[in-house]
This record gives C-alpha cells, structure tokens and sequence, in this order.
C-alpha cells in the first residue's frame, strides 16, 4: 500500500474514534480555562507579592499554568492514538494490510502529530491572550522580547508530550500500562525529582521539565538550569525521538 493511501486510513481511523477527539477538545478547554483562571488569581495577588516576585514575575508563563492539566489529555490522546488497535485486536488486521511496520507507525504517528500540533499551537495562542486579557496593566504584549518564542513554544511542548506518549505506548502495547507508567511519570516522579535539591539536577532534564523551560520569558533569580529555552526544547526532543526508535524496534521484532 501506497504512503499516501496509508496516511488516509491512518486519518480516517483517528477521525473516526471519539475518544480521541474528546480528548484533542479536553487538553484544549482545560489549558484555556485553568489558564485564565490562574491568571485572574495572580492579578488579585500581584499587590500582596514581595518586591523580589514581582521582579521575577512572568505574566507568559503564568497564562499557561494551565499547560500542565492539558498536558494530561494530550498524554491520553497520544497513548490511545496508538494502543487502541492492540486492544481491540485491530492490529493484526492493520499490519496485515500494511506489513511495511516503519510505515504503518510513522503515518499513524505524522498524521496524529500533526492534529497535536494543530491544537496545541491554536490552544497556546488563544490561552496567551485570554491569561493577558485577564491580567489587566500586568500583561504582556505578543511582540515583546521573548514571547512569541514562548508562545509557538507552547503549541511545540503539547506537540511533542503526544509524541513521546505515542512511542511509550508503541513500546508497551497497552493503554492501560502506558497510562499507568505516564501519568505518574509526568504528574508525580518527575515533580519530585524536580524539586528536591538532592535530584534537581536529574530533574532538570526530564523531557516535561526540560520542555517547559521553552514557555517562560523571566528567569527567576534562583534558577540555575545549565540551558536555555531552545536547549530545553531539544532536550525535551531527544527524549521523544528515542521514544519512538523505541516503538519501532518494538514494533519489528514482535508479532501483533
């Protein structure tokens, strides 16, 4: 089978599965309205802040607090995108038709990110405006320095935490055990790690830690992280490369 024609199924399986359009529509909603919310709380308390925090503060980042809840839909997306053939048995049928696996994974896998890209970089500019709108004379305009970055930024780390989920869950076969080794990963070790000073350093370069450092403008005074926004991006990148090189050895050598 042709690439192309393999890309249309592809599409035509994800259009087709309301479940992954629920959750495209939930990271969106959820970023945009934690967003705002988080935004309209930090105007409130801009007043009551120390002189040393509002030196730091980021009127940016602050519109995508709501970043790291969308995040867990657009983990979900990424996992059932790919696992959900391997629990309905479809798999067999899919490789059957296309026994090209590097072809049949990377279409599934192109045509997936491209709709993650779609919304994540439509949901970072709406999220942006809304949390600036929200924070009245504190805001942030779209042509000062850094913020575009921060903002295309935004749309890039939604993009690529579906990726990385989609080449765990190539490697692990299952939603189920791709969710249960995800979500603590993202929402609990990686916190952890993150923010104990014994680990930091580890922390630092974990992909959703490493990622996010491509959302902020201000650089807080006690912030030591040996890279910077592009550099955490590209570490961030690695980790979903050899995710997926993953998912594709994975995918060779076992049967369906």
């Amino acid at each position: 089978m042709a690439a192309t024609q393999v890309i249309t199924s592809e599409w035509t399986k994800i259009r087709s599965v309301a479940s992954t359009v629920w959750t495209l529509s939930l990271a969106a909603v959820v970023t945009v309205a934690l967003g705002i919310l988080i935004s309209v709380l930090s105007k409130n308390e801009f007043d009551n802040m120390s002189a040393r925090d509002r030196a730091s503060f980021d009127p940016t980042f602050i519109s995508f607090a709501g970043m790291s809840l969308g995040q867990l839909a657009m983990i979900v997306f990424g996992v059932l995108v790919v696992s959900n053939e391997y629990s309905t048995g479809m798999i067999r049928t899919s490789l059957a038709a296309v026994p090209q696996r590097g072809t049949f994974l990377f279409s599934k896998i192109a045509v997936a990110t491209l709709l993650a890209f779609l919304v994540g970089i439509v949901t970072s500019f709406v999220t942006f405006f809304l949390g600036q709108a929200m924070l009245g004379s504190h805001k942030a305009s779209i042509g000062d320095p850094g913020v575009l970055r921060a903002v295309i930024g935004g749309g890039l780390y939604m993009t690529l935490i579906a990726v990385f989920s989609m080449g765990v869950a190539a490697m692990l076969r299952s939603p189920m055990l791709s969710l249960g080794i995800l979500m603590p990963f993202f929402f609990l070790i990686s916190n952890i790690l993150g923010n104990v000073s014994a680990t930091k350093k580890v922390g630092q370069y974990l992909p959703d830690q490493a990622g996010s450092r491509i959302m902020q403008v201000v650089t807080p005074f006690d912030d030591d992280t040996p890279y910077g926004p592009w550099g955490g991006l590209g570490i961030m990148a690695l980790w979903v490369i050899a995710a997926l090189i993953g998912g594709y050895a994975v995918l060779r050598k076992r049967d369906a």
